[in-house]
């Protein structure tokens, strides 16, 4: 990529139909962890107009009542307006959970099989996965999907507190920057699209969010009188959620990651618990990208590792620092595979995954947020000191 563009990225609100389902799945796995850390959880999400399915393959101790659950997270969410064709108290839940296949329960687990080339754990998949991270921010991540996550989240904490009764759940926003030099320098366009009571004017939207969300949460020196600002472009939204759209659990993975920015293996994060790598491994890619930036080995870095089902070791390692380490891409990844285990059963064990933490992720993407590193414990850069010395 040339060293200036403009690059764009979007998050979508807690409301988004995909977002809905995404919650529904990540509560589904956090009330099965928090009875038997052991589980076994591939949870999936349909919500279309009053109506949402709970699918997939579950094995645990747990007792779930998947109607309350999602009953409990719509109403957190916040369809509760009597105006709601999708309304906490009204929706209709189907679910159509079986049980986890017992082949694939085979290749996880810790234990000898007929065929099993090891008895240790194993990926749950075959799969491979990415982990970025970039000095753009005091996050390490890149700044467009930093900024488009800092619109929806402060757009959702106004609409809880109500101070604009006329905002509804479901909502979308996007920034694109200007890079320079392949630095962030300024801002040129802001959208964002939120659903809306139906005796709102536009103005008054307009007006509203410009004021006390872009202009709050965006940094002013990259705001100039050329940024664009689009707010509903449609000039009308009033259907929203899943009576305007169908949702879908697992559909916003660039959301979910780096905007765009790093690149993504394709496999989706919420409703899974952490035998399954594609959820596992691309928090562990975080984790490891993050300390190779925060011990100053490259400005930016991404991380990629593959597995094949039922084997514990990854068949691939592979570091890009695009140009900016102190030293050569393969002696990081070197320092790396030093000091990390890829391993699926020490993945869950550094990072200590089994635990009900996974609602904390759905909303806002799953990489970026410190403000709860016990809990989300792949954005600590605790190893970063161990990866300098292992460099050297």
């Amino acid at each position: 990529m040339s060293k200036n563009f403009i690059f764009s990225s979007e998050s979508v609100g807690e409301g988004h139909p995909d977002k809905v389902c995404d919650t529904i799945s990540d509560a589904v796995l956090d009330a099965c962890l928090a009875v038997d850390p052991k589980s076994r959880v591939a949870c999936e999400t349909y919500a279309k107009s009053n109506i949402v399915i709970i699918g997939g393959e579950i094995t645990t101790k747990a007792k779930v009542d998947f109607t309350r659950i999602a009953r409990e997270a719509i109403r957190d969410i916040g369809y509760v307006n009597d105006d709601d064709v999708f309304h906490a108290d009204r929706v209709f839940v189907m679910n159509i959970v079986t049980q986890q296949s017992p082949d694939i329960s085979q290749g996880v687990d810790a234990k000898a099989a007929k065929g099993k080339k090891k008895a240790e754990q194993g990926a749950g998949d075959q799969g491979l996965m990415f982990g970025y991270a970039s000095d753009e921010t005091p996050e390490l991540m890149p700044a467009p999907i930093m900024f488009a996550h800092r619109l929806g989240r402060e757009l959702t904490r106004i609409r809880k507190s109500g101070k604009a009764k006329w905002l509804r759940p479901d909502a979308k926003s996007q920034v694109s920057v200007e890079y320079v030099d392949g630095k962030p320098v300024r801002i040129t366009n802001v959208v964002v699209s939120t659903q809306h009571a139906a005796d709102v004017e536009h103005a008054e939207i307009e007006d509203f969010i410009v004021k006390n969300i872009v202009r709050k949460v965006l940094p002013s020196e990259m705001l100039d009188k050329n940024t664009e600002f689009l707010i509903n472009p449609t000039g009308r939204f009033v259907v929203g959620g899943p009576q305007g759209d169908t949702g879908l659990t697992g559909r916003k993975i660039i959301v979910d990651s780096y905007g765009g920015m790093g690149r993504h293996g394709g496999g989706a994060f919420s409703g899974k618990d952490p035998s399954k790598v594609d959820r596992s491994a691309a928090y562990m890619g975080r984790y490891v990208a993050k300390n190779i930036v925060a011990a100053g080995l490259a400005k930016k870095a991404e991380i990629q590792f593959a597995y094949a089902i039922g084997y514990p070791d990854p068949v691939s390692v592979c570091v890009d620092t695009f140009g900016t380490g102190v030293i050569s891409d393969e002696k990081i990844a070197e320092a790396v595979q030093s000091v990390f285990s890829f391993k699926p059963a020490d993945i869950v064990k550094q990072l200590n995954l089994l635990r009900p933490i996974y609602s904390l992720t759905t909303n806002y993407g799953h990489f970026g947020k410190i403000d709860d590193l016990k809990s989300l414990t792949w954005e600590k850069t605790d190893k970063a000191n161990a990866l300098k010395k292992a460099a050297r």
